[in-house]
């Protein structure tokens, strides 16, 4: 996939991923897209070693968006730990 391939999965698996869990996040659009980014990578890398299967195929395939979505979902809940702590003190 293209790096706008990845930019464009990257924000809409990040903002899916602030839909599900919903709450006072610090960052925007960008740490959004960040979120999303990494959270494919993750969701990916996951794939492979649990499932053993090449989750990440192309745009359209349902496993990259699934695996992107599970991946931002799990590194929103690890930043609000991080982050969302220190924004409070």
């Amino acid at each position: 996939m293209s790096i706008i391939a990845w930019i464009l999965i990257g924000l809409l698996a990040g903002a899916i991923a602030k839909a599900i869990m919903p709450g006072k996040d610090p960052g925007g659009c960008l740490v959004t897209m960040v979120i999303g980014i990494v959270g494919g990578l993750l969701g990916g890398w996951l794939g492979k070693v649990i499932f053993h299967v090449h989750s990440i195929n192309g745009f359209f395939h349902l496993s990259t968006w699934i695996a992107a979505i599970v991946g931002s979902v799990i590194v929103l809940m690890l930043y609000r730990l991080l982050i969302g702590n220190r924004s409070r003190h």
